[in-house]
């Protein structure tokens, strides 16, 4: 499974609740999510955490145009708007967490 969260983590639950939830599967930072992919934010450790258990990707686009493109944690894949479509045509589920 998919699970897509658009949503800055400063601001909403959202990354919180599907962490809570998700078990396996694929997490992609869009939007203002991206500031979730950020060394030494807030969400760092949370985003490790879930790295034991999925594969995290950001959205490059979105990284660069938040000024995140130097200080995204390792282990983030950066992939661009190829790449997000590909990672929904290879998930049979998708899940937008709101």
């Amino acid at each position: 499974m998919l699970h897509i969260i658009n949503k800055s983590p400063f601001e909403r639950s959202s990354l919180d609740s599907c962490l809570r939830i998700a078990q396996g599967g694929a997490l992609l930072l869009i939007e203002d999510g991206v500031y979730a992919a950020g060394k030494g934010s807030a969400a760092e450790a949370k985003i490790k955490q879930a790295m034991g258990g999925m594969k995290v990707y950001a959205l490059g686009p979105d990284v660069a145009a938040r000024g995140l493109a130097d200080r995204v944690i390792d282990g983030v894949t950066l992939v661009d708007y190829a790449g997000f479509v590909d990672l929904v045509a290879e998930n049979t589920n998708v899940q937008s967490w709101l």
